[in-house]
């Protein structure tokens, strides 16, 4: 059974620093794409940071520079460091793995305050 087990969420101020972490298991075959997406009330869910199996990375605009993805193809893990946060990074945060399905991690709520 797949599982998205994501961590490190939690509250900090702005222009600190917090580190994602999402733990996938249960995958038979290659993952193909892991990332991560986040998502605030009324809005659509929106891609934060992609890496791709050739190592390959991809990054929002608002947080290029900032946020910093990893994976650990041997653990099936991907990494989110993410510094200097704003408070606009408030967000719900996701792991989405793709495989031969899309799948979703439960989400681990960030909140940046002033």
């Amino acid at each position: 059974q797949v599982q998205l087990v994501e961590s490190g969420g939690g509250t900090v101020q702005s222009g600190g620093s917090l580190r994602l972490s999402c733990a996938a298991s249960g995958f038979v075959g290659r993952i193909d794409t892991m990332a991560w997406y986040r998502q605030t009330p009324g809005k659509s869910r929106e891609m934060v940071a992609m890496t791709v199996t050739d190592g390959g990375v991809l990054y929002s605009d608002s947080v290029k520079g900032r946020f910093t993805i990893s994976r650990d193809d041997a653990k099936n893990t991907v990494n989110l460091q993410m510094a200097s946060l704003k408070p606009e990074d408030t967000a719900l945060y996701f792991c989405r793995v793709q495989a031969l399905k899309t799948y979703w991690g439960p989400g681990t709520q960030v909140t940046v305050t002033v």
